[in-house]
């Protein structure tokens, strides 16, 4: 028996303000630390994840709590290092659990007297032992030779397509002095597409956008980039986002769907973010603006591309792609306006300099990369807040936040702003509940109060199996499914009492199925 109040209805969903499109502060949690100018971060599509040391030209394996494995593949005897140049790129064969085969890019001495060294991708083979490549199954893909020691790009990934990308740099130097990037007879300052056939070999993807076009180079998916130092694919729709870093006064993200078969001009040199850089040369050509850029007068030096969270743990991350910059370690995120463009949130202000990449593990969590040997989990120190609203007979309480304020009806209860509050009028009461670290609110479940009164809870519908004769409140709890016909002419399609055969008591919330 309830005496004074009694609980008519309790609907046991939580509202959480923190949805989807309002995350608003990520938190950086130390995975694991130690490395030598790490690099790139990378998941073969199990329980390890595959850490590139730039200037020590490795690749060591930990697990997923961080824990040392081993060294997966030495190449310290074949990479030219020194400031940008070393190894610089990790991509696993999308079929890597069948064929073992993997991919790397590194700078090398080059042989040719007019260059200072060149970019290799090199394909690899597991050997017997899964945690460590066979370092004599190397097979030479393709060799572009740079024109100075830096902007030589370095990230590879494969598409959901299955075929191979490779951000190139425009050469080098500062400025493109050697206008490569709009130079369509040459690789650098594009974006490449390749089909690797895993026996050392690639071919031209048929649907390679300038496969017809005598004047571009078949392997060009698309042109005009500085430096795309990091670029990914989302895991989930296969979007391309490409973080470029700029020359003096921008650094850029540029974002292609999945949808667009190639072919843009991204605009360097001819343009730096959204605005002109060197106009020579740019008459006539058709350029894609990115859809974010920073000016170096607020920080930023460096831009570090990132990816677009799919993971699980967060569901205030989802969707959301993260970015970072190498000088002044501030996180954003960009999240779909509905209207074609993209939202733009401040999510961190680490103080770090030196985050150089993102990377992913089997569970699409993320991972941020420091050069100075530091790895960090990617968390959202909000996103598991939620409320609980309980009533005990004479008071409603609310538990698990560091303020509060009741709701009746919907409508805030003017003083009523504690965990416990004692109801005064019968309605459907509420608590809106705020978190320690005030990021995030979230509303408790409805409890709805009759207040005076002495009430027996329970199945009040008399077609369910287990109505119960004696109760004067329906709790919720029977169990039988109604569909019109199902009932007598007494009760409503939804299984409720019909107000015209009951007396009123519960009111109709159907149409009569008679």
């Amino acid at each position: 028996m309830k005496s004074i109040f009694s609980v008519l209805l309790c609907t046991f969903t939580v509202f959480y303000c923190n949805a989807q499109n309002s995350l608003s502060e990520i938190e950086l949690v130390q995975f694991a630390n130690g490395y030598n100018n790490p690099v790139g971060i990378y998941n073969a599509g199990d329980a390890r994840l595959f850490i590139v040391e730039q200037s020590q030209s490795d690749i060591e394996i930990v697990d997923l709590s961080g824990n040392y494995i081993g060294k997966f593949l030495d190449l310290s005897g074949t990479t030219l290092t020194g400031g940008e140049r070393g190894l610089l790129g990790l991509a696993f064969h999308p079929d890597y659990a069948t064929n073992g085969k993997f991919y790397v890019n590194y700078t090398r001495t080059t042989s040719l007297m007019d260059f200072d060294n060149e970019t290799v991708i090199e394909e690899y083979t597991v050997s017997s032992n899964p945690n460590v490549a066979d370092d004599t199954s190397g097979e030479i893909i393709i060799v572009i030779p740079q024109d100075f020691s830096n902007h030589n790009g370095g990230h590879i990934a494969f598409g959901a397509d299955g075929y191979l990308y490779i951000g190139m740099g425009d050469g080098g130097s500062g400025g493109d002095p050697n206008q490569r990037a709009q130079d369509t007879d040459e690789l650098l300052g594009k974006m490449l597409r390749i089909d690797v056939s895993g026996n050392g070999t690639y071919s031209i993807p048929s649907d390679n956008p300038f496969v017809s076009n005598s004047s571009v180079l078949d392997e060009i998916w698309s042109i005009g980039l500085r430096n795309p130092w990091k670029f990914s694919f989302d895991s989930q729709n296969g979007d391309l986002w490409i973080g470029d870093v700029g020359q003096n006064v921008k650094e850029e993200i540029n974002y292609e769907p999945a949808d667009i078969a190639g072919g843009l001009n991204y605009g360097w040199r001819c343009r730096e973010g959204f605005s002109s850089f060197n106009s020579q040369g740019c008459s006539g050509l058709v350029f894609t603006d990115p859809v974010a850029d920073y000016s170096h007068s607020d920080g930023p030096c460096s831009i570090t591309g990132g990816l677009v969270y799919r993971g699980s743990e967060y569901e205030s991350m989802q969707s959301h792609y993260l970015l970072t910059d190498y000088c002044d370690g501030k996180f954003f995120s960009l999240y779909p306006d509905g209207n074609g463009g993209f939202d733009e949130t401040l999510l961190l202000e680490s103080g770090q300099f030196g985050f150089v990449a993102f990377g992913d593990d089997m569970n699409n969590e993320l991972y941020a990369v420091n050069i100075n040997g530091t790895i960090y989990k990617i968390t959202d120190p909000c996103d598991a807040f939620n409320v609980t609203a309980i009533f005990d007979g004479n008071d409603v309480s609310c538990s698990s936040a560091s303020s509060y304020q009741w709701y009746l009806d919907g409508s805030p209860i003017l003083g009523a702003d504690q965990a416990s509050f004692t109801p005064l009028t019968s309605g459907s009461y509420t608590c809106l509940g705020t978190d320690v670290d005030g990021c995030q609110s979230a509303t408790s479940e409805n409890i709805s109060l009759i207040v005076g009164g002495v009430y027996l809870e329970g199945c009040t519908i008399l077609c369910s199996s287990n109505y119960n004769p004696s109760a004067t409140i329906d709790d919720g709890s029977c169990t039988t499914d109604w569909s019109c016909g199902n009932c007598p002419g007494d009760f409503n399609d939804d299984g409720s009492v019909n107000v015209s055969d009951l007396g009123g008591f519960l009111g109709a919330f159907g149409s009569d199925c008679d």
